[in-house]
């Protein structure tokens, strides 16, 4: 066979962006912004769990574990978490949120003298014109509040991640002071929040940019996240463009569960990172955290979703089935992965499956009946077809052998299945 060169012209690496000078992690918010959305169910500390060793597992670096000031059952789940991370010896660093309030840090710092293990605290206080004038704060009660927020924690030998909200649409000396004096009390990262998913690429581009010159002038060392929300539905875009422009952790959720349409997702972050060559992670239990998150929450994941649809590497169309089977045929799980498809299914713990429906052909027929061990006599192929072509979705494997019951009653019966 020749060589993926030969097989794929890559127009994505003609005019590709710069790689990031950092290394890029991956934060999740699942469990705490994700859970924010109106339509979402807070899953039970069981789902809590699978997904805490699922998302360790994937690579993420850091999870969210929630918000302990919002109330006892938070205090519960967070401290349930840090347990586990603390005795599993996990990899995943944990982070609790908390308003740039001594009553919200307290419970944090409260588990993580409990527990035995630091809880970074990513403290947040809104920053755009509108957020202050909606508010009626101005830029010294903000400042104010920074600093006895991020002076308490530091106190209490919590790391922080000082997180402004609507930091893309907020003045840039705004933001110099606050960031300025978050760092001054000893913030070791800071966090520029696309909050109202306001941003384009340009615009993430551009106040990621901003922000990290503006970190290297203070203290370089300081680490910057990158927090998106999917209202344009620009979420992955914006992530990508901010991990180049100077952001080395992108925060997201799974699914994209959160306020109002959602947050990044963070499923799709790893995908995309992943074929950008910026990670190497195992990605083979992806699947199964979107299955674990999707039934912890009450949200269905759509059969057309990318990767973790059911829908996402199967068809049933005639053309693009033949040219999977005749890369099948050919003996190459790589040509058949990549044939029709522009992500390959094997990175993800996934195969192409054929099925039959009204715009299948003969090839799609025949495969699936050799696929399940069945000879495929002219009669039987064009009876199933005949079916299919009259159909208004795809036939169930139940209707496919009815109707080779009827061609062929002691084949169908063979098959264990009559």
């Amino acid at each position: 066979m020749p060589d993926e060169g030969q097989l794929i012209y890559d127009w994505n690496t003609v005019d590709a962006p710069a790689r990031p000078t950092r290394p890029v992690s991956v934060h999740d918010e699942t469990l705490r912004d994700g859970i924010q959305g109106p339509s979402v169910r807070d899953p039970d500390i069981d789902h809590k769990l699978r997904f805490l060793h699922l998302a360790d597992e994937l690579g993420v670096g850091s999870i969210d574990l929630g918000l302990p000031g919002s109330g006892p059952r938070a205090v519960a789940d967070v401290e349930r978490l840090a347990q586990e991370i603390r005795d599993q010896r996990m990899r995943i660093k944990p982070l609790c949120a908390a308003r740039t309030l001594e009553v919200d840090i307290r419970p944090v710092v409260e588990i993580s003298q409990r527990v035995g293990i630091p809880i970074e605290v990513a403290a947040f206080i809104g920053s755009s014109p509108i957020r202050q004038y909606a508010e009626g704060w101005t830029i010294e009660q903000m400042v104010d509040n920074t600093r006895k927020a991020v002076r308490f924690a530091r106190q209490k030998q919590l790391p922080v991640l000082y997180v402004t909200e609507d930091t893309t649409r907020a003045q840039p000396e705004t933001l110099r002071r606050l960031f300025g004096t978050a760092i001054e009390e000893g913030a070791a990262r800071v966090a520029v929040c696309d909050t109202v998913g306001h941003s384009t690429p340009e615009g993430a581009r551009a106040v990621v940019g901003y922000v990290r010159r503006l970190l290297d002038d203070m203290k370089p060392e300081t680490g910057l996240d990158w927090h998106g929300h999917s209202d344009r539905g620009l979420g992955v875009i914006n992530a990508i463009e901010a991990a180049v422009a100077g952001a080395d952790r992108i925060h997201g959720c799974a699914l994209g569960l959160g306020e109002r349409v959602g947050n990044t997702h963070l499923d799709l972050l790893l995908v995309n990172f992943r074929l950008l060559g910026w990670i190497d992670t195992d990605l083979g239990k992806l699947r199964e955290m979107g299955e674990v998150i999707a039934e912890g929450t009450g949200m269905a994941i759509p059969a057309n979703y990318p990767v973790l649809g059911k829908d996402a590497f199967r068809t049933a169309t005639g053309v693009h089935a033949a040219a999977v089977i005749k890369a099948k045929r050919k003996g190459d799980d790589w040509l058949a992965n990549r044939v029709y498809s522009g992500v390959p299914a094997e990175l993800f713990g996934c195969e192409q499956v054929i099925e039959i429906g009204p715009m299948s052909g003969e090839s799609n027929v025949i495969f699936w009946l050799e696929q399940r061990g069945i000879a495929p006599s002219p009669s039987m192929v064009k009876a199933i077809l005949d079916t299919a072509k009259q159909a208004n979705g795809l036939l169930s494997e139940a209707e496919i052998l009815k109707v080779i019951d009827r061609a062929s009653p002691k084949v169908a019966r063979a098959s264990g299945q009559g």
